[in-house]
Order: structure tokens, then sequence, then C-alpha cells
């Protein structure tokens, strides 16, 4: 018989990061035996000015398809910029990643970094299959 997998959803938040411009936050990690969905990410500016934001997908994950070359040999996941300065007005936010699913594989994470310091709060929706 076949194991069941359990699907959980969950939030995460933060509330003021980066702690410095240019060092990413990583917002979430894929555990041990675990693939997740990204359903959703809301970064708010909490600046008096715009700001930009990078969302990038760091991802070790090796043995994937290579290249689309006939007989490509399999290649390792690298890091891809899912926002790349994106800006958000004074008193805005931004959703990103909604209706296009993301999906993460063990040790797979998510980042976010500001072009200010400790001026994105963001909320991180999810759901882990295990």
């Amino acid at each position: 018989k076949e194991k069941e997998m359990a699907n959980t959803f969950k939030v995460v938040n933060f509330a003021a990061e980066p702690a410095a411009s240019g060092t990413p936050l990583v917002i979430y990690t894929a555990a041990a035996s675990t693939t997740t969905v990204v359903l959703g990410l809301i970064l708010t500016n909490l600046h008096t000015a715009q700001v930009t934001t990078i969302v990038r997908l760091v991802s070790d994950t090796a043995d994937r398809a290579g290249p689309l070359v006939s007989g490509a040999a399999a290649v390792d996941n690298q890091t891809s910029l899912l926002v790349k300065d994106a800006p958000i007005p004074v008193g805005g936010s931004l959703e990103i990643l909604t209706g296009s699913k993301v999906v993460l594989e063990t040790t797979d994470q998510l980042t976010v970094d500001c072009s200010v310091a400790d001026k994105l709060s963001g909320t991180l929706s999810i759901m882990e299959i295990t």
C-alpha cells in the first residue's frame, strides 16, 4: 500500500528585514523529505521613501534535466532571480508568486533583500508536502 502524503498549509512572516541591505534574509528553507509549493509572497514597504526588492530561489538540487539540447547531461540547479529590483512605493506592497506556483525541494531556499535595511515586512504562504 502506498504511503499517503500529508499536505500542510503554513505561513512564514517577518516584521522588518533584512538586517543589512545586500545581505539577503533567508525567508524559508525546505526541510528534509519535504516538497514545498509556494502559494504567494507579499512584501510591504515600511520606509518613508520607495524601496526596491530582490527575491531569489537558491537551489542546489542535483541531476536536473540539462538544457533543451538533445543528449545534454544532467545539471545542478543554481540561484535564480524571481524578482529583481522591483519597486515598492511608500505605504505600498508587492504581491509576487501568486498564481505562478514555485516548487522548492529539500534544502532549497527563498531569500529576500531590500535596498534599505529593516524596511520590508513580508508574508509567505506555502504548502508543505511530506
